[in-house]
């Protein structure tokens, strides 16, 4: 054995070979940068990325610097000029006005074309910056989480960039898998083509249109997508904004065509139009290409936000119900006396709705286009509700082609969003004549049958006077077992007796007009017809369940509602839950 301070001969190897090591690193680390180099030592990319932050602070830099450039406008920029002198909000001013203060939370807020300079190894820094013109991100709307989208016309005019497709397929997929509510703000084409773009790309590309599938699964899902029009949308921006469940377009900016001007003016000759001519707010809010009009940009904000407060964030869950401060049972003696007892005589249907809903809480779709129909949105005792009535005041309520159009749409958005539905019924039947022959009447009234007949919401009735012909059936049993009351003022049967005397009676009218006396056996026999239609009569036999005072027609309904949304609504959910029932709006 060794003595202490003796080392075995093996142990003082393997001692001197540690501590040459040592020195060497010792040696290493005190001589200057220049002595540590080798001839033959190659470059490491360790010693290189020394150089580097070591907190990525170069990284985040860049990024503070293209985030401010798209914050903030160029002042002196045309496209920001034009903007402005059209009277128009900035893309990022608009995101102000509309979401909640400071709830702004920007996705893909550096994509855009960036041009680099190297300024040493491995490091370079952006000398110019052009953001994509289609802002995108997640904000607060009246305390409702929502994903936006909104263009930026300054830059191109809207046209696509590189960044827009990707961003816009993006958005629709995180609005599925998030189950948020999608505000669109279209101003420009949204990403639609340009010709530059085959010169930038350097070759003619084939074209797509990727978002449109997960849009058409949104409307489907119940998942809200809510539009406005401000400024001239056009092609896929135009197409993006119609696709939603509810458009607006501001009167003073607005604008939508499937091409501008131009394009049109090379294609039709149709020379000297302008954008209110092509697509203006007087073209396409009558028409029921876009729902409703507001006079301008803020007003367009607050219908938006009025909707989304009556729709849930996915047809999974139910409407968002809200505390009722208008008494449930309030009566409306005036309801008694609305209805003329004189049949050719009209009343404003509207005030009905009114008295009947939650004050303050309806709010109307489609008001300028399909007027012989009246479709929105209300709440009773809190609860939303889909609003149904016809219009006697244009075309005596008798439903043409655009009016079936407009309840179609409603009657599918109700049922995506879970929407129970409560209809006023005065309906003479469809409109007749040459007029609705030549718009296709019956054909449009045949797909509102399919639309009453194929979806599933819980509908009420009030049948407040008339209930005529195949428009009325359709309306009046689309549910069975049929939920409905009837006013005294209440008349029904296959056809109204204007016209329907004539028809029923043509032989003998005929020969008493023979003998000069038709005028007196066509009174006599209308006299005869309103004593049998009398509504009570109809009662005794049970033809209708109920004839109610029309002063009790809130507490009725509301109470309907109550047992919709308490009872019937965890069923309805459960089923969409499991697939048995699935809404179709697209």
């Amino acid at each position: 054995m060794a003595q202490d301070g003796d080392t075995p001969p093996s142990d003082r190897g393997g001692n001197a070979q540690a501590a040459e090591r040592l020195n060497q690193v010792s040696s290493h680390l005190s001589s200057p940068p220049d002595t540590q180099k080798s001839t033959k030592s190659k470059p490491r990319s360790k010693a290189a990325s020394s150089h580097l932050p070591a907190d990525h602070s170069d990284v985040l830099g860049q990024i503070a610097t293209l985030r401010s450039i798209a914050a903030n406008p160029d002042p002196n920029h045309r496209g920001y000029l034009r903007q402005k002198q059209a009277g128009k909000l900035w893309v990022r001013e608009r995101i102000e006005q509309l979401l909640d203060p400071d709830s702004f939370q920007e996705i893909g807020s550096v994509s855009g074309t960036v041009a680099w300079k190297k300024t040493a190894p491995m490091r370079e820094k952006p000398v110019s910056f052009v953001p994509s013109n289609n802002v995108q991100g997640a904000g607060m709307l009246r305390g409702r989480k929502v994903l936006l989208t909104a263009d930026d016309f300054s830059i191109r005019s809207g046209h696509a960039d590189g960044a827009s497709a990707g961003k816009t397929v993006y958005v629709e997929k995180l609005a599925i898998a998030l189950r948020l509510p999608v505000v669109k703000l279209v101003d420009g084409s949204s990403g639609g083509g340009s010709v530059t773009t085959i010169r930038t790309e350097g070759w003619s590309y084939l074209p797509h249109v990727a978002p449109f599938k997960h849009v058409i699964q949104q409307l489907n899902m119940g998942i809200p997508n809510l539009g406005a029009v401000v400024g001239p949308a056009i092609g896929l921006g135009a197409a993006r904004v119609v696709s939603c469940h509810f458009s607006v377009m501001a009167a003073d900016i607005g604008a939508l065509f499937n091409a501008g001007p131009k394009v049109v003016e090379g294609a039709t000759f149709e020379e000297g139009l302008d954008f209110q001519d092509l697509g203006g707010p007087m073209v396409h809010c009558m028409n029921g290409t876009i729902d409703n009009l507001a006079a301008n940009e803020a007003e367009c904000y607050e219908q938006l936000r009025t909707i989304l407060g009556y729709l849930p964030n996915c047809g999974s869950e139910a409407p968002p119900v809200v505390p009722c401060i208008d008494a449930e049972d309030r009566e409306d003696v005036a309801l008694r006396s609305i209805i003329p007892r004189r049949q050719a005589r009209m009343y404003n249907p509207r005030t009905i709705i009114m008295s009947v809903v939650d004050k303050n809480s309806w709010f109307e779709i489609g008001a300028l286009w399909g007027r012989t129909a009246i479709s929105g949105l209300a709440r009773l005792g809190g609860h939303p509700v889909g609003i149904i009535s016809l219009n006697c005041e244009v075309n005596g309520g008798a439903l043409d082609a655009a009016g079936s159009q407009k309840l179609t749409r409603l009657l599918k958005m109700c049922d995506v969003f879970n929407l129970p539905v409560l209809q006023f019924l005065d309906v003479p039947g469809y409109a007749i004549g040459t007029v609705a022959e030549r718009t296709a009447t019956m054909r449009w009234g045949v797909e509102l049958a399919k639309a009453y007949f194929s979806t599933t919401m819980p509908v009420f009735n009030v049948v407040t006077r008339r209930v005529f012909g195949v428009a009325g059936g359709v309306m009046l049993s689309c549910r069975d077992p049929v939920m409905q009351v009837a006013w005294p003022s209440g008349q029904w049967g296959s056809l109204p007796l204007d016209g329907g005397i004539e028809v029923g009676h043509r032989h003998e009218l005929r020969e008493a007009d023979k003998v000069g006396k038709k005028e007196e056996r066509y009174k006599e026999l209308e006299e005869e017809y309103l004593r049998l239609m009398n509504p009570v009569r109809t009662a005794n036999a049970f033809g209708v369940e109920e004839i109610i005072d029309p002063k009790d027609t809130r507490k009725i309904c509301c109470a309907w509602a109550s047992h919709m949304y308490e009872v019937l609504m965890r069923e309805r959910l459960a089923e969409r839950a499991s697939g048995r029932i699935q809404p179709s709006f697209a």
